[in-house]
């Protein structure tokens, strides 16, 4: 199948604001994408790109004083499977796991391991290592965790969000590599679009969408503790620690995002 993505983000800023964009499709789908999702920026200003440390593509510009609207489409093909498993997937011990995987088991900016270490033993080091315990973790954060857009708050850390039992797609995702991290099993946090291929109406208000990766039998291995169901039509955008070293943008002054939107379809 072919899926069609894109947003339009519309920005008021009082003064020229330098900003950072995590926008573009990821690399590893570059052999599917149909039609390029260019950024456009409205009014049109000097746009320069770079490979960030985790080798997402970014995009640099300085926004003009006023309104600046930023936007782009895109059509990728797709394979429209579900996400795959393998639950046989083994868990590594921490000694001969490859050296690429080792900043995945650290804390971060809002994955607070040393907060919640002896939680995630106590709650899961009787479950089975390896896919098992990965699942284990998703399905407890999954219940644990009400969501709902009036729930966003920046700045809530995995501990905050095991205390609070609130949150949305980025604090489940921070939550679910917290605890994998804390059971020694690699865990990144992803950003991208995420459709509703597949799924029966009402459809919520489209958004990006967060979950996580974690390296399983010698692989990276996708998981989603906000959905904890496979879904159809998963695009990355981009892979971090956790959601500070991937912000769709990262704003260097005052600003106010005065519109948003996001969209991801099936082209018939």
């Amino acid at each position: 199948m072919k899926i069609r993505v894109g947003y339009e983000l519309i920005y008021d800023c009082p003064q020229p604001t330098p900003m950072i964009l995590t926008l573009h499709i990821h690399f590893t789908r570059a052999s599917d994408i149909v039609v390029p999702d260019y950024l456009t920026a409205t009014p049109t200003i000097p746009i320069t790109a770079y490979r960030d440390a985790f080798g997402n593509w970014c995009s640099r510009i300085v926004a003009p004083k006023g309104q600046l609207r930023l936007a782009s489409t895109a059509v990728v093909n797709d394979t429209g499977a579900v996400d795959s498993a393998n639950t046989s997937a083994w868990q590594y011990p921490v000694q001969d796991l490859p050296e690429e995987t080792l900043v995945f088991l650290l804390g971060s900016r809002y994955c607070d391991t040393d907060r919640l270490s002896q939680t995630a033993w106590d709650l899961f080091g009787k479950s089975p290592p390896g896919w098992g315990r990965v699942q284990a973790i998703c399905d407890f954060v999954h219940c644990h965790v009400s969501f709902g857009y009036e729930h966003a708050r920046s700045t809530r850390t995995a501990g905050e969000t095991l205390h609070e039992g609130i949150g949305v797609c980025r604090d489940y995702a921070h939550l679910a590599i917290a605890l994998c991290r804390c059971m020694n099993i690699p865990a990144r946090y992803c950003t991208g679009y995420l459709s509703d291929i597949g799924l029966p109406p009402p459809y919520s208000t489209m958004d990006f969408a967060a979950w996580l990766e974690v390296y399983l039998g010698g692989h990276w291995h996708t998981f989603d503790a906000r959905n904890n169901t496979p879904r159809i039509g998963r695009i990355l955008i981009a892979r971090g620690r956790d959601a500070a070293d991937v912000p769709i943008v990262h704003t260097f002054g005052p600003n106010t995002l005065a519109s948003f939107k996001v969209w991801t379809d099936e082209v018939q």
